[in-house]
């Protein structure tokens, strides 16, 4: 398949599969008349990186553990190195939430008592 209908397939753009193209994360066969030729395989490769992202890592840790999660393995068989920043990322959206859940806290007392002096 062509990028266009990879793109549609995605979600994601022509130019941002072009920049995952760019930066190694994908690397899609060659007609003879030097066309890119997208397989079904590709389309696996974007919802990997798309769902990776999702998580939280950035482009250089996708483009670093992609392997954990390409062809022949479960959706994302850990490497142990994967496991270790899976860990971290958990640990730090833990932390965003109890900040979040402190503000939710601090806004809700700040209208309790703004409604008490109506």
């Amino acid at each position: 398949m062509k990028i266009g209908e990879l793109a549609d397939r995605t979600g994601v753009s022509v130019r941002m599969l072009r920049y995952y193209e760019a930066r190694g994360l994908l690397d899609p066969a060659r007609n003879g008349n030097g066309y890119r030729d997208y397989g079904a395989e590709d389309v696996a490769t974007v919802g990997r990186i798309r769902s990776l992202g999702a998580a939280g890592m950035t482009l250089p840790e996708i483009s670093h553990f992609l392997p954990c999660a390409l062809a022949g393995r479960s959706e994302f068989e850990p490497c142990d190195e994967l496991a270790a920043l899976l860990r971290k990322q958990i640990a730090q959206v833990d932390g965003q939430r109890r900040k979040l859940d402190e503000s939710r806290d601090l806004l809700a007392t700040l209208l309790r008592q703004v409604d008490n002096r109506a």
